[in-house]
């Protein structure tokens, strides 16, 4: 049995993949971010929708941005990707009463979510060993 302090040898492909996974995740979250702190018109009918008032937008894109960077960065990624799930869940909160289609947009976050912690995994040899899918 290997303990949690032996290095898993990844290959690259699974390098390559958690690479390009999280920056696909971080770009898509960046622009969310961007689009709260700007307020165009999808963004004012968005949260008309949900009855969530519009002066959480900035403050929701501030600490999305946050939890963005510290998330891009190798050394905090994991910390980026335990807030990052904590936003996500409140986005899920949201879209739960709202009675949106379950499939595309009330658990869209919770596909986000999966690409979150399936580009660190794939790609850190730390979480690989914290939680082995593979015995």
């Amino acid at each position: 049995m290997r303990s949690p302090a032996q290095p898993v040898l990844l290959s690259q492909k699974s390098m390559w993949t958690g690479r390009v996974s999280r920056g696909l995740v971080a770009a898509f979250l960046l622009f969310d971010a961007v689009i709260h702190l700007l307020k165009p018109l999808p963004v004012v009918k968005a949260f008309a929708q949900l009855g969530f008032p519009l002066r959480f937008a900035v403050i929701l894109g501030i600490v999305e941005l946050v939890c963005v960077v510290l998330y891009v960065i190798p050394r905090t990624s994991i910390l980026g990707a335990i807030l990052l799930t904590g936003y996500l869940g409140g986005a899920l909160a949201i879209q739960l009463p709202a009675g949106n289609p379950l499939f595309s947009q009330t658990l869209f976050p919770v596909y986000v979510g999966v690409i979150v912690w399936g580009g660190i995994y794939l790609r850190d040899d730390r979480l690989r060993s914290l939680i082995p899918l593979r015995s």
